[in-house]
């Protein structure tokens, strides 16, 4: 899959549905069964940060057991050098908590999708400067939609919404943002395979309402 390829699988996945599940602590083990209950979901964006156990082994094996369609990529990258190791464990996209140039350029140079961390005006020019794809509003649940609506009258790459993003508040922020990042509203250690299908099922229902 080229970059164009990969752009491209990318923007439907998140025009389908537009979450990126955000599996921190999950382990090798579940990473098979929760991969099929978000693609029974249509949920195909799977982010693993790496700050999870055995991280790039469970990215490994999400792009092994990944459905058709479904994209797996790192989350919590923080150097250029976690970014070689992703691309070798198979990850397709990076998404970061903080605005990194080396990061994004090492992310653009292995033809990797880069989503850095932003939350201020500066922040948001320099990652586009860098050569981001997206912009990773964070933490947005606590500032609100609003803030990225201000910041998108200057700022014209898309906005993902990241941090305390439920199925309360996601409507609000896919009014102006091209997607979300959810994490334990969807999986957390520990939950269940029933929890996280019923709860993938609710945000679903949520965007469809």
């Amino acid at each position: 899959m080229n970059m164009n390829e990969l752009k491209a699988t990318f923007e439907s996945s998140l025009a389908a549905c537009p979450i990126v599940a955000i599996l921190r602590g999950i382990t090798v083990e579940e990473v098979a069964t929760v991969c099929a209950i978000l693609a029974e979901n249509k949920i195909n964006l799977l982010e693993i940060p790496l700050n999870t156990p055995n991280a790039l082994e469970c990215i490994a094996k999400a792009c092994e057991c990944a459905a058709p369609g479904q994209l797996v990529g790192a989350g919590t990258v923080l150097s250029a050098e976690a970014v070689d190791q992703v691309k070798a464990a198979g990850g397709r996209f990076i998404i970061s908590p903080n605005t990194n140039e080396s990061v994004i350029r090492r992310t653009k140079e292995l033809d990797m999708l880069s989503i850095p961390g932003c939350f201020t005006a500066t922040e948001c020019f320099t990652a586009q400067a860098a050569g981001a794809d997206y912009l990773k509003l964070f933490p947005a649940g606590s500032i609100g939609a609003s803030y990225i609506k201000d910041l998108k009258a200057v700022v014209k790459l898309p906005f993902m919404a990241v941090g305390g993003v439920n199925a309360e508040n996601m409507a609000s922020f896919l009014k102006c943002c091209c997607g979300v990042g959810i994490g334990g509203a969807i999986y957390k250690a520990g939950k269940s395979a029933d929890a996280i299908r019923s709860d993938a099922e609710k945000l679903i229902a949520s965007i469809q309402a």
